[in-house]
């Protein structure tokens, strides 16, 4: 703690003061908008209302007056726009849609939207860097339009499965986004939950009808089901043997989010046999798949503790055979944190087993009470992690605190999501920055401190929805291991856009960029050769989202070169060809994704920061740290088949050949609508072959584009050459 009282990585005082201003301006704003919509209710019960129906039956002159006036009040554009709350029936059906009918939106809306903003630049005060973020620069751009343009905005991003994706990511907003699309909801009867979300009440009926919990990919209507499975050699290798916090932590960790959850007996230190079930989160940006552990089973599991989440890990427990009566220990990352508080909370469980303690790390568990008054809960929270943000007890929300449990909210060393949220984070925190606390939690497991008797591993699944990308994506899988951890392949990327830039080069520029090996050469047509400038937003990704700046060069067969053969490679199939691209040069926005590059595909990727916005014709990418930028508008296209590729690339003294299959829609567009940029002080490893190309600033020749597409790329295959 500095001499100033101010704690370092903490906000600012002035940040603080700032952050409290607009949410207390939010709540205002917010109280403000459940009066208009008081006024909505009871004008609305007025004009359907039996006594005034009969006046006017009976007084027609002043009846219908009356009723004519209630009405413009009600659906006037000076007046209320349209009712956020109708009676029930027929009519009150017809007047909520109404004002939509009319292009107008209710003033409630409107409010909300208002309050919506607000709580953005709430959450944007400790958290700067979230901008960034494709879903919320989607939604910032929402908000920020006029008033009925953003109320109409912001409701094809609900309806937008691709905007749903990256809305995946904006935790911090997960709440206030449900609350407003109950608001925005073209139903009126179904919002009572989301306005209870909005005032910062507790939901007294699960999720909000109007927020359509399940809509994000479709209904979320799951039986669930558990599986028992067998952990790899390799994870029994890391599985703890010994019952602690952070080996408990450990557990969940290797467990990763592949939709699986551990269960284990440990003998405590007085000789009795207890239980521990141990609950994986949702990665950011990880894809849905079978199981409830996805981001549309978060919905559910984050506002009714009956979900097909909750559901299943009551079933894995029921077939790993726990007697009636059996002490128990649930402990949870994330998503995983909030069902298992919901498990605690369940009557039923609470009678079969004595839930002795709930631990979620990293989890917005909010005013949750468990079922059994005598169950410790605690709570370890990173304040730089926008998760917890949810928690409606944490610095950016509208609730009060909650009393009588352990809670930890420390300030980690790194501020950059999703990295802060990652449990191997948590772990080091707990080891290094905060001991204190777990020792604090540890004393409290003594009774789970011991042997490990028994493991088993449960995957969870939700009958109801098919796996993601099915049935393109669907396809067999293998662990290749990498030094930031095994790795399934093939990589599957689930909701992407892209854009190439094909620049026509020198021959000879362009293979002096390839390794110094005689047998491989640029495809020539004449003295002139193609580089091309890939850029990709990845989405939605096995290997989590980030962005992707690649230059690639065509290359000929690598033991017969033939003129001309990358035009009779268009005709044969991708596994056939001969020709492909050789990547030059590789920027990734993601660790993992540049360790896969380099040791599985024999890419030379480093590490960058960029921002990309590929989905509208408006193409904007940037990267100041490589000196960077693309920009302008893609201009008429036509249709063209979704290309599949060939990558090239160098590991060691070989070659490594990776397929890329993909499925879309892309576009063949003329290069003159669009713009590179070079900084002058801009160098390798990506401004360095550019210019050496002779690529410097200029428009390409043509330009490919696919806004949303999904592809695979194959494990690496090495040629001996």
């Amino acid at each position: 703690m500095r001499a100033d009282g101010h704690v370092p990585g903490r906000p600012t005082p002035v940040g603080q003061d700032a952050r409290d201003a607009l949410r207390r301006c939010a709540r205002d704003v917010m109280e403000v908008a459940e009066g208009i919509r008081a006024v909505s209710e009871r004008t609305s019960t007025a004009l359907l209302a039996p006594p005034l129906t009969a006046t006017a039956r009976r007084r027609p002159r002043s009846g219908l007056a009356a009723q004519w006036a209630l009405l413009r009040a009600l659906t006037g554009r000076r007046g209320l726009g349209c009712p956020a709350v109708t009676a029930p029936g027929g009519m009150g059906r017809f007047l909520g849609a109404a004002g939509g009918v009319l292009g107008r939106e209710s003033l409630t809306a409107l409010v909300a939207v208002t309050s919506l903003r607000l709580r953005i630049a709430a959450v944007l005060v400790d958290h700067p860097e979230f901008v960034r973020d494709p879903g919320m620069r989607r939604l910032t751009e929402a908000v920020g339009a006029r008033d009925t343009e953003a109320v109409r905005a912001l409701r094809a991003l609900f309806r937008d499965r691709g905007a749903q994706r990256a809305l995946s990511g904006l935790a911090p907003l997960l709440s206030e986004l449900l609350a407003v699309r109950a608001l925005l909801d073209e139903n009126p009867c179904h919002t009572d939950t989301g306005w209870a979300l909005a005032a910062g009440r507790d939901p007294s009926a699960g999720p909000p009808r109007g927020a359509g919990a399940g809509r994000p990919a479709g209904p979320e209507r799951g039986e669930g089901a558990a599986e028992a499975v067998d952990l790899t050699d390799q994870e029994k290798q890391i599985i703890a043997t010994e019952g602690s916090f952070l080996g408990y932590l450990r557990n969940i960790e290797v467990l990763s989010t592949d939709g699986r959850v551990l269960v284990q007996n440990v003998r405590g230190p007085d000789g009795t046999v207890r239980y521990v079930v141990q609950v994986p989160g949702m990665a950011p940006g990880r894809p849905r798949n079978d199981s409830p552990l996805d981001f549309v089973g978060a919905w559910h599991t984050l506002f009714t503790t009956d979900s097909p989440h909750t559901r299943s890990i009551l079933l894995a427990l029921a077939d790993y055979g726990i007697p009636r009566g059996a002490e128990l220990a649930l402990i949870g990352h994330g998503e995983g944190g909030i069902a298992v508080m919901n498990l605690a909370q369940d009557e039923e469980l609470n009678r079969a087993y004595r839930v002795t303690h709930v631990i979620a790390v990293g989890s917005p568990i909010g005013n949750s009470r468990p079922a059994d008054p005598r169950t410790w809960v605690a709570t370890v929270t990173n304040q730089h992690d926008i998760v917890p943000v949810l928690d409606a007890r944490r610095a950016d929300s509208l609730f009060d605190p909650h009393p009588n449990r352990y809670e930890a909210d420390y300030t980690g060393p790194a501020r950059e999501f999703p990295l802060c949220h990652m449990l191997r984070e948590y772990i080091e925190h707990l080891r290094t920055v905060v001991p204190g606390v777990r020792e604090d939690v540890d004393e409290a497991l003594t009774p789970y401190r011991g042997p490990i008797v028994r493991t088993q591993a449960y995957r969870l699944k939700d009958r109801a929805n098919p796996p993601e990308g099915y049935p393109f994506l669907t396809l067999p899988t293998s662990s290749v291991p990498t030094t930031t951890g095994p790795v399934d392949v093939p990589v599957r990327y689930y909701d992407s856009s892209a854009v190439h830039l094909g620049f026509s080069v020198d021959s000879d520029a362009a293979g002096g960029l390839l390794p110094d090996v005689t047998w491989l050469t640029p495809s020539r047509v004449g003295r002139r050769a193609l580089a091309v400038l890939s850029l990709y937003e990845h989405r939605c990704t096995t290997i989590g989202p980030y962005t992707e700046i690649a230059l690639s060069v065509l290359v000929d067969d690598l033991w017969r070169p033939r003129p001309y053969d990358v035009a009779a490679d268009l005709l044969r199939r991708v596994d056939l060809r001969h020709t492909g691209r050789y990547v030059v040069s590789l920027a990734v926005a993601g660790e993992e994704a540049r360790v896969v590059a380099q040791e599985i595909w024999g890419q030379p990727a480093m590490r960058m920061t960029a921002e990309a916005d590929l989905v509208g014709p408006d193409i904007l990418v940037g990267s100041r740290e490589l000196g960077l930028g693309v920009q302008g508008r893609l201009g008429p296209g036509v249709r063209c088949p979704q290309a599949d590729w060939i990558l090239y690339g160098r590991r060691g003294e070989s070659t490594v050949r990776t397929l890329v299959r993909a499925h879309g829609r892309m576009r063949l567009h003329r290069g003159s609508g669009l713009r590179l940029r070079l900084d002058t002080g801009a160098a390798e490893p990506l401004a360095g072959p550019l210019r050496r190309l002779g690529v410097t600033t200029g428009r390409p020749l043509f330009a490919l584009s696919c806004p949303q597409f999904m592809f695979h790329r194959s494990a690496g295959a090495v040629l001996p050459r």
